[in-house]
């Protein structure tokens, strides 16, 4: 088993910036990816960001240029730093990991952008 525990979500005005981190613990195994993802009411989960255990990324092309993903493979933890926030972004975000054996993912934390 896998458990995931997330922090940094929040209230933020439009343009500013957050960043989620997310730490791993249990039956992580290697290699495996990081990732989050974000559900906003009323939509479908989406996939923001995923690095793998060799630093491979990829983003969704709505945060390209503004969200960047890492991570700490000492602390297997996952960070999300948000630039550029806008009103759209705003969502419950999810951390994910994929191994050999399945998806394991966090409760998630509520990003709110609003003026």
């Amino acid at each position: 088993q896998v458990q995931l525990v997330e922090s940094g979500g929040g209230l933020v005005q439009p343009g500013g910036s957050l960043r989620l981190s997310c730490a791993a613990s249990g039956s992580i195994f290697t290699p495996n990816a990081m990732g989050w993802s974000r559900q906003a009411p009323g939509k479908q989960r989406e996939l923001v960001a995923r690095i793998t255990s060799g630093g491979s990324t990829n983003y969704a092309d709505s945060v390209k240029g503004r969200f960047t993903i890492s991570r700490d493979n000492a602390k297997n933890t996952v960070y999300l730093q948000m630039n550029s926030l806008k009103p759209e972004d705003t969502a419950v975000y999810y951390c994910n990991v994929r191994n050999y054996r399945g998806d394991y993912w966090g409760q998630g934390t509520q990003v709110t952008v609003s003026s």
